[in-house]
């Protein structure tokens, strides 16, 4: 991983800024809803105690019948269609009945469904009519209770028959309508409202069950009630819908609503409202068991006021983008729950807030990303480009054979002067190739100096090998006389080649470039190069158009000569050579390959230096190879800007060793 990879991944760790600021807006948030949740709970419990001192909500029974207000005329046909608005609050009657009842101005409505498969029918008249499935209603005033029995043999009209002998106030017979299908029977019936019942008890009697028959579920009614709702008008704060329930829930009263209509400069968009709900807003529970049109609420929250806890809850609004805070607390008399009461307040300010912090924070955060990338981005840039100074200046200072390319001659080394890090480094760089531009001058001069040293004493010694041909010896030395003669030929052999070496580089940085056709100097040396090579095959491979250098041929000359003298030496007999040239990019390519054995791997990189040979020791008494001739080779390569390399053949038959030329500087004059 690169250095602009590493200082961006520091600069994401800034990402940790809107992370803790969003858990900062989310605490915020939370302390919002619970200071608001708080003050309307006192609303609430101020309201509820206004409500027990005034004696608007009187003490209910536990069980009572809860009676709706129908959603449109109900026509009395023992049918359910006029009733399936208000199916879903339906009241359990027995195991095996739903009861509902409602009241308008036209009097009290009951419909009883009882789900029974196995009937035994009878009329309300029969004399067996109570052994037969039957319904028993029971009516109650100031003045008494009396029972009535429900059963018909047939679906139509019929007539209750009372029970119990006849009470002030309650009629004699009611009519009533039965109506039956393949799960059971369905009963309904209307009471006019001057009975003023305060009482009503149902019950459902299966003759394969068995049972009382004459017993009935008798409870007190409930309702809404507008006088209530009146009454909560003057306690309920503005902008806050309030309900009354019972302790099972049924509304019995309600004022205001909630608000619906809020600001344009109020209204949250879609995308904000997203952002609120997904980031910042603790669990929201569902509107729809909230809805402000039921008659009874079944929400756990009203549970636990009818229980007599007080709590508080969030929930989603109608409207987008709006919470609402509903506040359930008991409604007490001497530590008993006579009620519920249900404040509601719209809020818009939470998610609002919420939503200008997280937003403000988001945007800051943004900011303070983007300058601190960029910064870190500007940072890593300018490092990155003075590391790559810096490393092509110790590219380019140090050649193959250690010498320096004058880099120095130009001025000191790159970013030297600066005060930082970086620029002690470059320092120490600098220091680094003086010592090694020293110690390669010394290495390059010390041949000559050697060979001048050792010229002397070798003198000395053959001189006094010379003397003693001519002493009388005896005849077990000679030998010894002999190997000495030929060690000191070898020393002097080397002597002249370490002195040949430096002249020759002397030689080839004296040479004075001249524009020529690299085909004459290639073909002129292959024409003089077959009459050397005895039984082996030379191929010369020239391009068809002339190609023009400015360079020294006799120094390419040299090199070819010095290629050739290597590749005699490990070509065989019958083998082949091949010279080849072509152009290449800026420059030309001479290719000299001959068969024989490959190159080793660990020696490719290294057989272009000095005093280094792959062939086998000399015998007493031949030339040494002393490993100048490639080293020739690459001096003229790097004098005409170009490089020496050898390499295997790709078929392995034998290697190849190139001349990458580029030619030689034009002077100026």
């Amino acid at each position: 991983m690169n250095l602009r990879r590493k200082l961006l991944l520091v600069a994401l760790c800034t990402l940790a800024l809107p992370i803790a600021g969003w858990s900062y807006v989310r605490q915020m948030e939370a302390l919002l809803r619970d200071g608001q949740a708080q003050a309307l709970l006192a609303s609430a419990n101020a309201v509820a105690r206004s409500l027990v001192v005034t004696g608007a909500v009187q003490p209910e029974p536990r069980r009572s019948w809860y009676v709706q207000a129908p959603p449109g005329p109900i026509t009395v046909d023992g049918y359910g269609d006029d009733w399936a608005p208000l199916t879903p609050w339906a009241q359990p009657l027995g195991q095996h009945g739903r009861l509902l009842l409602a009241a308008d101005d036209g009097g009290l409505y009951l419909y009883a469904n009882v789900r029974n498969i196995r009937r035994t029918r009878a009329d309300a008249g029969d004399a067996n009519a109570l052994a037969a499935d039957h319904v028993i209603l029971t009516l109650g005033t100031a003045a008494g209770q009396r029972r009535y029995l429900l059963t018909s043999a047939a679906p139509g009209s019929f007539t209750a028959q009372p029970l119990d002998p006849a009470v002030d106030g309650l009629p004699d017979l009611l009519a009533a309508q039965w109506q039956e299908d393949g799960s059971g029977y369905q009963v309904e019936l209307r009471l006019p409202t001057t009975l003023h019942l305060n009482v009503l008890g149902v019950g459902v009697y299966d003759a394969a069950a068995g049972g009382d028959r004459m017993a009935s579920d008798t409870r007190t009614l409930l309702s809404y009630s507008d006088e209530l709702s009146r009454e909560l008008a003057q306690l309920v704060p503005d902008r806050v819908q309030a309900r009354v329930l019972a302790p099972q829930g049924w509304l019995l009263g309600r004022t205001g609503r909630l608000d619906s209509a809020p600001d344009a400069d109020s209204q949250p968009g879609w995308f904000a409202s997203l952002v609120y709900r997904s980031l910042l807003a603790t669990r929201l529970e569902d509107a729809n068991p909230w809805s402000q049109d039921v008659p009874r609420l079944e929400t756990p929250e009203v549970g636990q006021a009818g229980a007599g806890k007080p709590v508080a809850v969030w929930r989603s609004g109608e409207e987008r983008g709006s919470v609402v805070l509903a506040a359930a607390v008991p409604i007490e008399r001497a530590g008993q729950v006579d009620g519920v009461l249900l404040l509601e307040q719209a809020s818009r300010a939470v998610p609002l807030l919420a939503n200008r912090a997280l937003f403000a924070l988001l945007l800051t955060s943004f900011g303070v990303l983007l300058v601190a990338g960029a910064i870190l981005l500007a940072f890593a840039t300018r490092l990155s480009l003075r590391l790559a100074r810096l490393r092509n200046a110790a590219e380019r200072a140090q050649l193959n054979d250690g010498r320096l390319d004058g880099l120095f001659e130009q001025g000191r080394f790159p970013m030297t002067g600066a005060p930082d890090e970086i620029g002690d480094l470059a320092r120490s760089f600098e220091r680094l190739f003086v010592v090694v531009g020293g110690y390669t001058d010394y290495l390059r001069t010390l041949a000559s100096k050697l060979s001048h040293e050792l010229n002397t004493p070798l003198a000395i010694v053959k001189s006094s090998l010379d003397n003693l041909e001519h002493a009388a010896l005896p005849v077990e030395a000679q030998p010894y006389l002999a190997r000495a003669r030929d060690g000191v030929a070898r020393l002097g052999a080397l002597v002249r080649a370490m002195s040949e070496s430096s002249r020759m580089e002397r030689s080839i940085t004296a040479a004075e470039p001249e524009d020529v056709d690299l085909r004459d100097v290639v073909r002129g040396c292959a024409d003089a190069y077959r009459a050397l090579i005895g039984t082996r095959r030379l191929d010369c491979v020239l391009p068809e158009a002339p190609l023009r250098l400015h360079c020294a041929p006799e120094l390419i000359a040299q090199a070819l000569d010095k290629l050739l003298d290597n590749a005699l030496s490990f070509t065989p007999e019958h083998g082949w050579l091949r010279l080849s040239l072509s152009a290449a990019t800026g420059g030309v390519d001479i290719e000299l390959a001959n068969q024989g054995p490959l190159l080793p791997e660990a020696m490719q990189g290294r057989l272009f230096d000095s005093l280094v040979s792959l062939r086998d020791k000399a015998t007493p008494g031949d030339a040494p190879h002393l490993g100048l001739g490639l080293y020739v080779v690459r001096l003229v390569a790097e004098r005409h800007g170009g490089v020496a390399s050898a390499r295997n053949l790709d078929d392995g038959t034998g290697v190849a060793f190139s001349l990458r030329l580029h030619g030689m500087p034009r002077q100026r004059l």
